[in-house]
């Protein structure tokens, strides 16, 4: 089992902590999927595999940077030191600032922190270390597929958020109109975070499915 960091942005956080989020999309780099009547190739960040085409997925997950089935991903957010006392000390996440305090903040052993406090001046979710994360996932399910290929539950499972009367929330800044669908609301979401020309190039994606397996306070 290994552990390695993911950065999920503010709204991906909340739906993560909300219990909406259980899948993520990651862009694949250098991926080629080839076949004739007897084989198939894929060629996944310059891994060239040759197989039969039912050990194809299997392969497919063992190339996945970011771990196989039963592997863990702790979550990169932005984040604060707030306080340091004689024991431990005080942070305090980006994403759940508008709740109450009890609500965004987590306490650490100060022999872990290695970071001053610095109550004003957030740290990118790059830059955040392990021992400042509060949310662990286990990954069930790593696949491969194109992006647009995203139907109308895993839309939902992308974490997007429903709104009153059937609608989805529009994820692009300056647009006043809800989504009708799901998946219409995870399109805004990948061109709010990746560009329109992302998706318009439909690109081989990584779809990691995982479950929540550490509670902490939000």
């Amino acid at each position: 089992m290994t552990e390695r960091g993911m950065i999920f942005n503010g709204k991906m956080v909340r739906a993560l902590l909300d219990g909406r989020k259980t899948q993520t999309r990651r862009i694949i780099k250098d991926c080629t999927v080839g076949s004739d009547q007897i084989s198939k190739f894929i060629q996944i960040e310059k891994k060239f595999i040759g197989c039969h085409p039912e050990d194809v997925p299997e392969l497919i997950r063992e190339c996945c940077p970011y771990g196989v089935p039963g592997d863990r991903i702790w979550v990169r957010e932005a984040f604060r030191v707030h306080s340091r006392a004689t024991d431990v000390a005080t942070l305090v996440y980006k994403a759940s600032e508008r709740n109450s305090w009890t609500e965004q903040t987590h306490r650490v052993p100060v022999a872990v922190c290695n970071k001053p406090a610095t109550p004003e001046k957030w740290t990118p979710s790059l830059h955040m270390p392990r021992w400042a994360s509060r949310i662990l996932l286990e990954i069930t399910d790593v696949r491969v597929e194109r992006l647009n290929a995203i139907n109308e539950h895993d839309a939902q499972a992308e974490g997007v958020a429903k709104l009153r009367g059937g609608f989805w929330k529009h994820y692009q800044p300056g647009w006043t109109q809800h989504q009708l669908s799901a998946r219409g609301s995870f399109v805004t979401l990948w061109k709010s975070i990746y560009g329109d020309e992302s998706w318009n190039s439909n690109p081989w994606v990584w779809v990691i499915k995982f479950k929540r397996i550490e509670e902490l306070t939000a």
